[in-house]
């Protein structure tokens, strides 16, 4: 069997996204995802990403992560599903899709970017030197100094791993402030079990925890190893934030065709 792949990334977060509209639909066993995803005998990605129809939305949106199981919410995955989705024809002002979270909408802007509306925060975990939160994926904000310089993946894999979080695993988030306005996030994903160059729900929740207004509007700028990104939300106070945004780049590499044996065994 062959499958038509597309590849995309935002600001360096990259999928494999396949139009699953067709029947029979695709199904991928774990060793496929993970010899897709990697990046030395397969296409390479940080992730797989299937465009299904249903009659709730404009599509749905599953996730797999690179280790080949199912994701939650990929911010970034979803600002590329979405621009895969006008590129294939779907063309809309406003795009509704159901993701693992529940439902979210995009528009896409002028200039190519994506603005992907995320669910509400309505908890976030304040601890002496780290806060827990959960924006479609659980993530760990560590606030740090010269990020730049940091062993992302070896801390990163320490509090992953730790005896709380080992078995459901958490996203972690190394932080620095730029300014009031601007921080850099590096990101360990589990999922990848590695430093991403970019994660969509870690700037997110980055962003909120990073809020320059006490209340109201907030736009935080967002610096990332791939790319720059923005998170555009109203904080009402420490525990509650709505009318979320992530905004950034939607970017098409490349595509091609593979051949996904029914046997997966060669994988």
């Amino acid at each position: 069997m062959e499958g038509n792949f597309y590849k995309y990334q935002g600001t360096g977060n990259d999928f494999i996204i396949f139009d699953n509209r067709q029947q029979p639909t695709l199904q991928l066993t774990i060793k496929q995802i993970q010899h897709l995803c990697n990046r030395k005998f397969g296409i390479g990605a940080d992730g797989i990403i299937l465009l299904n129809n249903t009659q709730a939305a404009d599509f749905e949106m599953i996730y797999y992560n690179a280790d080949g199981n199912i994701g939650s919410m990929c911010g970034n995955g979803g600002r590329c599903i979405v621009k895969f989705a006008n590129d294939i024809g779907i063309k809309k002002d406003t795009y509704n899709f159901l993701a693992a979270d529940g439902m979210h909408q995009a528009q896409i802007d002028f200039d190519g970017n994506v603005r992907l509306k995320m669910q509400s925060v309505n908890q976030v975990e304040t601890h002496a030197h780290y806060a827990v939160l959960n924006t479609g994926s659980p993530h760990y904000i560590k606030f740090s100094t010269n990020v730049q310089d940091l062993d992302v993946e070896e801390l990163g894999h320490k509090i992953r791993y730790s005896k709380e979080y080992a078995t459901d695993g958490i996203n972690v988030n190394f932080v620095e402030n730029i300014n009031p306005y601007t921080i850099f996030v590096r990101t360990y994903e589990r999922g990848v079990e590695a430093e991403t160059l970019s994660c969509g729900t870690g700037v997110t929740a980055a962003a909120l925890v990073s809020a320059h207004n006490d209340s109201g509007f907030n736009q935080v700028q967002v610096h990332t190893t791939g790319g720059k990104l923005s998170v555009e939300f109203n904080k009402i106070n420490n525990q509650h934030f709505s009318n979320i945004y992530l905004c950034g780049p939607a970017t098409f590499v490349f595509k091609g065709t593979i051949n996904l044996q029914k046997n997966d065994s060669i994988f």
